[in-house]
């Protein structure tokens, strides 16, 4: 069986996010990992679509993130759908846990990424959800880009 290949530059990119919210302030953090989730993110294996970030005990963890089972794991291999906690410095944790405080605002993961020391980092916006005609709107903003492209 032929070995897939192994990226060190990864990017996975959460596109439904930016169509449902509006983001307010971006935050650059990184994720505690088992090893065979490591293995996986780097062969690209990885779903933020149903991603959230929510705050348990003082500290902030991302639910609903899938990484795939890796192919050549054995007993000790992770669980998809666990929950991982993120790293964010103090300061930046309770200015997340204050604005959280705001009605309407969420924590939304927008990319995954390895930095350049190896480290697999998660991006996350405190961000506000769209109105369907804030969607409509991006959307036509689409449209008129892409048209525009093509001329």
């Amino acid at each position: 069986m032929a070995k897939e290949s192994i990226e060190k530059n990864i990017e996975i990119k959460n596109r439904r996010a930016s169509f449902e919210y509006f983001f307010i302030e971006k935050f650059s953090a990184g994720v505690m990992l088992m090893g065979t989730e490591i293995k996986s993110i780097r062969q690209g294996k990885v779903n933020l679509t149903d991603a959230y970030c929510l705050f348990l005990n003082e500290e902030l963890y991302i639910r609903q993130m899938n990484i795939s089972k890796y192919n050549e794991g054995t007993h000790y291999n992770h669980e998809p759908l666990r929950d991982r906690k993120l790293l964010l410095t103090k300061k930046e944790i309770k200015k997340l846990q204050n604005k959280l405080k705001d009605q309407g605002l969420t924590i939304v993961p927008t990319r995954m990424y390895i930095s350049d020391r190896g480290f697999a980092k998660i991006d996350i916006a405190l961000a506000k959800g769209k109105k369907l005609y804030d969607k409509r709107d991006s959307i036509k903003e689409k449209d008129v880009k892409r048209s525009m492209e093509r001329e």
